[in-house]
């Protein structure tokens, strides 16, 4: 066997290679996988949401309250009942897939505000490790990375929809049920 003929070999046995990969991605994100996509993300961003909620719930709304009122806010108490009740029930909605494109919007908003009153002047990263000590780790405050993050998901649950085990699939399907049973008693 000569030095080409060698080297065809070789590019041909690559390129069967890479053709078998992409077959196998090409089934592993088919119709029927790619669909389950974004429940990982309404579980971590459900989960994540109702978690701050609960946490600025749980250490006091006044805390919350407080806050807000430092950072020059205008209304803090109503703004930090409004933000906690947004992060608990959106989280929970976003989670088991009720309303998502709805409740989207006031999410947004939240993390739009923390973004530009909180986390934009401490850069993009949301991990600044500041020293080791015998005590661990110790971090500087968060950027607004994981705000980007919480608000790509957001985009890609309204725009792609919210995948299977969806409440809004079934609200979806019984609303279509009734208008389809409406367009077919009305008269013509």
């Amino acid at each position: 066997m000569t030095k080409s003929e060698a080297s065809d070999n070789a590019m041909k046995n690559t390129s069967s290679r890479f053709g078998r990969s992409l077959t196998v991605c090409h089934a592993l994100f088919s119709c029927s996988a790619a669909r389950w996509a974004p429940l990982p993300l309404r579980l971590i961003v459900g989960y994540g949401f109702a978690a701050h909620g609960f946490a600025k719930l749980l250490r006091g709304a006044d805390n919350f309250t407080g806050l807000l009122h430092a950072m020059g806010l205008p209304f803090p108490h109503f703004l930090a009942w409004l933000t906690i009740v947004t992060e608990i029930v959106g989280g929970f909605c976003i989670a088991l897939g009720v309303l998502v494109p709805l409740v989207s919007v006031p999410m947004a908003i939240v993390l739009l505000v923390a973004t530009f009153t909180v986390h934009l002047p401490y850069g993009f990263s949301s991990i600044k490790l500041q020293a080791i000590t015998p005590n661990g780790a110790h971090f500087g405050e968060p950027g607004f990375e994981t705000d980007l993050l919480y608000l790509a998901c957001l985009v890609a649950l309204v725009l792609g929809g919210c995948g299977p085990f969806a409440v809004d699939n079934w609200l979806f399907r019984k609303i279509d049920a009734a208008r389809r049973a409406h367009t077919k008693r009305a008269p013509e």
